[in-house]
């Protein structure tokens, strides 16, 4: 393997556990990530498994050394049970794509039809 390819090292696990929340909740998590190789890094894509996951990633070359991140928004509206959402990164790296997850459980929410 060429040690010309960046590297894209993830400064915390590929998973984040968003444990147990309730639907309709918004989960973000920022995947941040370090440059390891001697060229900048580019990230082509992001796709994610569902269009409730928007992920948002740098446009600009990330030079070697470099740090940044993958900001990745969960909407759990319409979602109730155990999720797991793979998010899928497609870079100027070898492989070509790596994924990162978020996992957890969402809450049904519950019927707000009260009487007062």
């Amino acid at each position: 393997m060429s040690s010309k390819i960046p590297v894209i090292t993830l400064l915390s696990d590929s998973t984040y556990q968003f444990g147990n929340i309730t639907e309709g909740d918004i989960v973000e998590h920022d995947f941040k990530f370090k440059n390891d190789g001697q060229f900048p890094l580019i990230i082509n894509n992001v796709t994610a498994s569902c269009g409730c996951t928007i992920p948002e990633w740098p446009r600009e070359p990330i030079s070697p050394g470099a740090e940044s991140s993958i900001k990745v928004r969960f909407n759990t509206k319409g979602k109730p049970g155990p999720q797991v959402k793979t998010i899928t990164v497609f870079a100027n790296t070898q492989p070509a794509y790596s994924e990162l997850r978020l996992q957890g459980t969402v809450a049904e929410a519950s019927d707000s039809t009260s009487t007062i």
